[in-house]
């Protein structure tokens, strides 16, 4: 250490004016002396000519610089020499080291984790050209009902607006992609021409579309993306010039996206396809996602007055074929439309987790003030050596610091495994690609780190410094007492971990119980031994509803003759949550007054072996066929649920209804089945309408196939669809039960997540409670031993700790109460059929909370019963 000596030394030595003065070269001192005997001799004092010929050679600045640099060589070694310490006493104390470390990782991790997410997906801008100016335009008549356009709205405001520098839109879909060894259905895009200049997209290899390549009778051109190429022609091919075949149509690739764009506008597709856009014989169907560029200068409340107008221009034009007059045209953010309302559930989530780490810093602080009153002698020691309060304080920061970039990189380390654990086994959310550990969420965790480090090794100041140096310097006497401001603090901590503590188990009980009432929900279907699959007939082989119908009419009773089928069907819906179509009508004997909107329900298009296959019953009537769809009067069967509402008390078979704007031929009700979920089971839907799959000419169906026995593998289905037409693709082979589990896969995740958070900041309240009650037994060794040594009985002894510990924690509660009652509130839009401020469940946390901090206080109550009186008063 001599090197360090010496370098202290040096240190004060620069702090002296009249060592530098020595120290100055000797041509300094010759041009300083000069100068003061030139300024005598005009008449300066002395002392007022040797300061201005300091001034003048720079002899006050060289001071001023050199003290400056004193100082800091001398802050640094201090650094140094409390870092040293602070590794030192780490070493000592490994156990403590561990488990603070391990409660900050837990912490700093998993709000890492979780910020990563937010960050991703709600705080950064989206990854287009001037993001701010990107809106969404969709139909609007309320509040929650929205829409996207028809052709006819889109080509109206191509037409008329004066908003936009750029409108483009997009049709979401899936086509076969045929050439392979297999037909493949994939995630296409159709767009129109100015797609990727509105969204400020550069192809990286060839271009993107022209004007008039989405034209009507236009050359079929796509632009695909990065990993479809490497996939389809090799990463090292040309593919720009090569032709793919979609749906039976050759479309020449023109660009290719640049590498890590998966989707764009919330929309993950493989293929980009030009939209051609046909003249439209009516206002709807409604499917064009719109997406526009605000002009310089132009507001969203200027666009959403531009849209307006045009609405209502349109609105006489189409009155026939969509009866609602206040439907208006809209601009929405991008950015908001594609988050959704997933926003609120990731908010959520950062709240819990943020819950979480307050929880361990606070356990941290309890331990760092245990320790800040076991170690009185080391700070008696320093004290009397001259150490200053500052001096003391900043040793402790640096070694609370220490400690919490050392959790802080555990942490990271578990960031990374629960991140990768939170995006690989959760639902998909929106911009999902964009989610990582880059530069913005390790800045938060060295922030987050560095903050949890102040705050905690802050905690030990409240013990004070011992005025009385005497006593702790005494050799053999034990540490000191516990100061008021100490044991008050540790308390409180506590107290504050219980009132964080209940309303995160709050939450994660309202999201469980919410979940079980989801689950109980009659969903009016029998999933056992239901296989399905997705079956898209080739259009180009199938051009028409004709060909359609004659394949299924093949191919059900081929399937359904396999042994150990019990019943097989088609439909356009996959329930419980995916009704396929909704479909606007009007009744005939009892239309919606003029301008008001019509009502919308699930149209499932479906084979009779479908409501077999699924267990739906025929309550009365039959049920639409094939021959049906071939007559003159289309039928349909309604749910009882539809007929309830609009037949209320009366008999709805012969009842007529017009289907989706058209107003000369109505379809006929000739039956009544069973209710099925079709827009998910938190849904409070009002029935639904069935039509034979004949009557449309959908190429895409849900097949349904019920076994008695073990259902059909993927390669038996393949082989039995191989002998009815091979390039008919087979994708989405799953049971019907796991689509079910599926359907509330997202509101079991953010229950399961906030539920682990919860049980993490259970767990450290309980071991902060036990921490300070063992910590206070330890303390009160002598005081338990006289007690028992004057006739107090072991349940005395356990009553008064307990009694300790329980009325921390019961206060605790009482402010976890209050808060869980406004917190709660927050989940209101994520919970079903159940109250935010729910008393059974509030009350029954709060007594599992109860329970566990007694348990918590027990063990330290029976520790304190074993002291034995005469060792504890020997020890004194």
């Amino acid at each position: 250490m001599e090197w360090f000596e010496t370098l202290k030394r040096r240190a004060r030595v620069l702090f002296n004016r009249s060592r530098i003065e020595r120290e100055m070269d000797e041509e300094m001192r010759f041009h300083v002396e000069m100068e003061i005997e030139e300024l005598k001799r005009r008449g300066m004092s002395p002392e007022e000519a040797r300061r201005q010929a300091f001034l003048r050679f720079g002899g006050v600045e060289r001071h001023k610089e050199e003290g400056r640099n004193a100082r800091g060589i001398r802050l640094l070694v201090d650094l140094g020499q409390d870092l040293r310490f602070a590794l030192r006493m780490l070493r000592k104390n490994p156990g403590f080291t561990a488990v603070t470390m391990l409660t900050l990782a837990l912490g700093i991790g998993a709000t890492t984790a979780i910020f990563s997410v937010v960050d991703g997906v709600l705080l950064k801008p989206l990854p287009y050209a001037e993001p701010d100016r990107l809106v969404q335009v969709l139909q609007k008549n309320s509040p929650t009902n929205q829409w996207p356009l028809s052709v006819v709205d889109y080509q109206a405001i191509e037409a008329q607006q004066r908003s936009f520098d750029h409108l483009a839109g997009l049709n979401r879909g899936r086509a076969i992609l045929t050439g392979g060894d297999q037909p493949e259905r994939i995630r296409v895009g159709y767009v129109t021409a100015d797609w990727f200049n509105t969204l400020g997209i550069q192809p990286a290899e060839g271009r993107g579309f022209r004007a008039g390549e989405d034209s009507p009778g236009a050359e079929p051109v796509a632009v695909i993306s990065h990993t479809f190429r490497e996939r389809h022609f090799g990463r090292d091919a040309d593919a720009v010039g090569r032709t793919i075949t979609l749906d039976g149509v050759d479309f020449v690739v023109v660009g290719v996206l640049p590498p890590g764009l998966g989707s764009v506008a919330g929309w993950r597709a493989e293929v980009w396809p030009a939209l051609e856009l046909q003249t439209p014989s009516r206002r709807g169907p409604f499917f064009i996602q719109t997406i526009g560029r605000l002009a310089n200068g132009v507001t969203m409340q200027d666009a959403a007055q531009d849209l307006a107008g045009i609405s209502e221009r349109i609105f006489p034009l189409w009155a026939e074929t969509f009866q609602d007059s206040e439907a208006r045209l809209t601009p929405f953010s991008l950015q908001e439309r594609m988050i959704g309302n997933v926003g609120n559930e990731l908010l959520l989530l950062l709240g819990a987790v943020g819950f979480v780490l307050l929880i361990a810093v606070a356990n941290v602080a309890n331990l760092q003030l245990a320790r800040a009153t076991a170690r009185e002698r080391e700070v008696a020691v320093r004290t009397s050596m001259g150490a200053t309060r500052g001096r003391l304080v900043r040793q402790l920061l640096v070694e609370s610091t220490t400690l919490a970039i050392l959790g802080g990189v555990v942490g990271l380390v578990l960031a990374g495994v629960a991140l990768d654990a939170l995006l690989s086994l959760g639902p998909q959310l929106p911009r999902i690609e964009e989610v990582g550990l880059d530069v913005r969420a390790l800045s938060f965790a060295a922030a987050t780190t560095l903050i949890s480090g102040v705050l905690f090794g802050l905690a030990p100041l409240a013990h004070g410094t011992a005025k009385d140096l005497a006593t702790p310097l005494r050799s053999g006497a034990r540490a000191g007492s516990e100061g008021k401001r100490s044991r008050t603090l540790r308390g409180a901590l506590v107290t504050a971990e219980f009132a964080l503590a209940l309303p995160l188990l709050a939450g994660a009980a309202l999201l469980f119980a919410s979940l079980e009432r989801l689950n109980g929900v009659d969903h009016g279907i029998e999933t056992e031994g239901v296989l399905t699959a997705r079956v898209t007939l080739p259009p180009n082989r199938y051009p028409d509803a004709a060909a359609i119908t004659r394949y299924w009419q093949r191919a059900l009773p081929e399937l359904a003759a396999a042994p150990g089928i019990a019943a097989v069907g088609i439909s356009s819906a996959l329930p419980p949550d995916n009704p396929g179509m909704t479909n606007n009508f009007d009744l005939v004997d009892r239309p919606v007054p003029e301008g008001t909107s019509q009502p919308v329900a699930p149209w499932i298009l479906a084979s009779p072996g479908f409501l077999d296959a699924l267990g739906i019953r025929l309550i009365r009537g039959r049920l639409p066929d094939e021959a049906d769809a071939a007559g003159d009067l289309p039928v349909v069967a309604v749910s009882e649920r539809w007929a309830d509402r609009f037949y209320p008390g009366e008999e709805v078979i012969g009842r007529q209804v017009y289907s989706g704007g058209n107003r000369t031929t109505p379809v006929t009700v000739v039956g009544v089945v069973t209710d099925v979920k079709y827009l998910g089971l938190d849904s409070a839907d009002d029935g639904a309408v069935y039509m034979s799959y004949a009557s449309t000419g959908w190429r895409s169906l849900n097949l349904f196939m019920r076994s008695e026995g073990a259902p059909p593998t993927a390669a038996q289905l393949r082989a039995q669809f191989d002998v009815l037409d091979p390039e008919v693709p087979v994708t989405e082979l799953q049971m019907l039960s796991d689509q079910l589990s599926a359907s509330v896969a997202r509101p079991r995740y953010w229950a399961t997540l906030v539920g682990i958070f919860a049980l993490v900041g259970v767990t450290l309240a309980a071991v902060g409670i036990y921490g300070v009650l063992s910590y206070f037994v330890s303390r009160q060794t002598r005081d338990i031993g006289v007690r028992m040594a004057l006739g107090a009985d072991a349940s005395s002894v356990r009553r008064m700790v307990v009694r300790r510990g329980m009325g921390q924690a019961a206060l605790g509660l009482a402010a976890g109460v209050a808060a869980a009652l406004f917190l709660t509130r927050w989940l209101d839009s994520l919970l079903f059929q159940i109250s935010p401020t729910d008393p059974m469940t509030l009350g029954v946390v709060t007594i599992a909370l109860i329970a566990v901090a007694l348990v918590a206080c027990y063990w330290p109550a029976r520790r304190a019963t074993k002291v034995d009186p005469v060792r504890a008063l020997s020890e004194e």
